[in-house]
């Protein structure tokens, strides 16, 4: 029999999406989870979304041009990016498969087999996944869970940067942490890049969920680096439009632009009917994210509050996006996890987690952390976290003394 290759053998699991498995012989079992592993949130779509595909008129679904639609293209650049204080022109955006699609661009335009990215430390596990395709390798500065991931100085990226280095890569508001750069921090991370003649690559699909009174601060917007910085965007956080797998690719960079669309010719175009739904999604009035802004604030609350209530448990407070990580009195996250779905239930119900030792280069460092995405209504949260607690109390390999 062929054998698969040695680079597919050798790509990680997602860590997220890894226990899937376990998730759905409980429910088969009749067990309801709750899933606060993964950020799918039980928002409501805006209307103006779901009407844009449910007054579509079409006599066949075709391709797209491989930048997206025209018309959305316009539409992102007036009707949403210059509103949020980020100017670009058309020719300056891409529409792509998702962030993620956005994402593994960006990583093939800035580097060759072997290059070095840049990266604080705990990220979203994917980054890693894309740099194992792509040949890359992840150089991480490590933040701490116990002065809420705050940036360490600079002089630990300059420990970490080496000859093949060629782009820092930033998530703001971070997953999984929860934690957003000031301006005064972004501005000094493109500096370094400055210096160091880096790209920078930002990740900013939850700029819609910052929970401080200061304005949020695009990496676009940092004066002198226009040539340097690549956005990744995408509308599935911003108006819970997951499954309409439409991102965008952002750079004011001509050279940059020309490499990628060459990638987004390759695949032929992103999906007509996410695009139409991303189309409309733009035309959601403030009051929509005002409402969600103060939904997901009143989660974080009660999550966090939970949480820190809980012996043994710790949990600073994020001030972005919707997950936090928290550490718990337990010997591994991933045994624990697994766990809970396939040993623990109360009422025929129990909660899922995502370990968190993948978002770490040193696995060790996540072995008592989970990411908990509060994506559920707080009644919802209510039982889930009822379940963690009991669970925190069950679990033969609790380390609490």
């Amino acid at each position: 029999m062929p054998k698969i290759s040695h680079k597919a053998d050798a790509l990680p699991a997602s860590a997220i999406r890894k226990l899937v498995p376990f998730a759905d012989a409980a429910e088969a079992k009749g067990i309801h989870v709750f899933h606060l592993n993964i950020g799918a949130p039980d928002i409501k779509s805006p209307d103006c979304a779901l009407d844009a595909v449910h007054n579509l008129s079409l006599h066949h679904v075709s391709y797209t041009h491989s930048a997206g639609l025209p018309s959305l293209r316009r539409k992102l650049v007036e009707g949403y990016y210059k509103k949020v204080g980020i100017d670009i022109s058309q020719e300056e955006l891409i529409v792509t498969i998702g962030g993620s699609e956005a994402i593994e661009i960006a990583m093939s335009v800035c580097c060759d087999d072997g290059d070095d990215i840049l990266i604080m430390e705990p990220y979203y596990t994917n980054y890693n996944t894309f740099c194992r395709k792509l040949n890359l390798h992840l150089r991480t500065v490590h933040t701490n869970i116990r002065d809420g991931f705050k940036m360490p100085d600079m002089s630990e990226f300059e420990k970490a940067l080496t000859p093949k280095t060629r782009a820092v890569f930033i998530n703001n508001p971070g997953n999984p942490t929860g934690t957003i750069y000031s301006k005064e921090t972004i501005m000094e991370i493109g500096k370094f890049c400055l210096e160091h003649d880096l790209f920078l690559i930002s990740d900013e699909v939850y700029r819609e969920f910052c929970y401080t009174d200061e304005p949020y601060f695009s990496a676009m917007n940092i004066p002198g680096l226009e040539q340097h910085v690549i956005m990744v965007d995408s509308v599935s956080k911003r108006y819970n439009l997951c499954g309409a797998r439409t991102g965008m690719f952002v750079s004011r960079n001509k050279e940059v632009m020309t490499a990628a669309m060459k990638y987004a010719q390759a695949r032929l175009s992103p999906p007509l009917i996410g695009q139409k739904a991303s189309e409309g999604a733009i035309d959601a009035p403030q009051e929509y994210f005002d409402s969600v802004r103060e939904e997901y604030i009143r989660r974080r609350d009660y999550t966090l509050k939970r949480l820190n209530a809980m012996e043994g448990v710790f949990s600073p407070v994020p001030m972005g996006a919707f997950y936090t990580l928290a550490e718990l009195p337990i010997d591994d996250s991933e045994s624990f996890a697994k766990w809970l779905l396939t040993s623990f239930s109360i009422n025929s119900q129990t909660t899922m987690v995502t370990p968190a030792k993948s978002f770490y280069s040193n696995p060790a460092d996540g072995m008592r952390q989970v990411r908990i995405a509060y994506v559920l209504e707080v009644p919802e949260l209510e039982k889930a976290l009822d379940i963690l607690e009991e669970a925190l109390k069950q679990y033969p390999g609790r380390t609490l003394r």
